[in-house]
């Protein structure tokens, strides 16, 4: 199955805060960079390496070399929270964008904006949603990616839906897919329950 628990134990310590009601923007923040970094490293955890050799201050080492087109598409606005996480990690990455409306009564998901980079055939694309809730977006989003000549797509979340997994899954069941949670269900309003509210809103201090 395409979907990964990531259940790393400080990746639910900051799942924890991410949850508290109590938890302000600039501490939610903080604990949305901790998360990222932990669900992008395993997301990116089998890349493809190079044999190499570098030179320490003593000598020679062997070395293993990441040589991959790594591009981070987040989804705006709640999935810029997670961009400068992985490029700690991957600093030579690339960034795209893409803007998708949900309609608050449908939960269907309209395109506003679409930026990537060129030449993108033999990329790594890590596609940064933190709510994979209906899956809407997600499919949308990975629609995009692919119209541009995109075939490895991975998709790393903070909380997700049985709903947005399977929906993801029947659309695009070669794209992976990272989370610290698998949730219980969505409701009447199309929230994942229990989630975190609107991650977006938390993250900005919008509320």
């Amino acid at each position: 199955m395409p979907f990964h628990l990531v259940d790393h134990p400080l990746a639910q310590d900051a799942l924890a805060e991410l949850r508290d009601t109590r938890t302000a923007p600039p501490a939610f923040r903080g604990a949305a960079h901790r998360i990222s970094l932990i669900v992008a490293a395993e997301a990116l955890r089998d890349l493809p390496t190079e044999a190499d050799t570098v030179a320490t201050p003593i000598g020679p080492a062997d070395a293993r070399i990441v040589r991959a087109d790594i591009v981070i598409v987040p989804v705006l606005r709640a999935g810029l929270g997670m961009v400068e996480s992985i490029l700690e990690l991957v600093p030579r990455a690339r960034v795209g964008h893409i803007g998708l409306q949900r309609d608050e009564e449908t939960a269907a998901a309209s395109r506003y904006y679409s930026r990537l980079p060129p030449g993108l055939a033999a990329s790594v694309v890590l596609l940064a949603d933190p709510m994979l809730a209906t899956g809407g977006s997600a499919v949308a989003a990975v629609d995009i990616i692919k119209s541009a000549g995109v075939r490895a797509i991975r998709m790393m979340c903070v909380v997700a839906a049985p709903e947005g997994v399977s929906a993801m899954t029947t659309a695009h069941p070669d794209v992976h897919i990272y989370s610290p949670a698998l949730d219980a269900s969505l409701n009447s309003k199309k929230f994942i329950v229990p989630g975190l509210g609107d991650f977006g809103d938390r993250l900005y201090g919008t509320i």
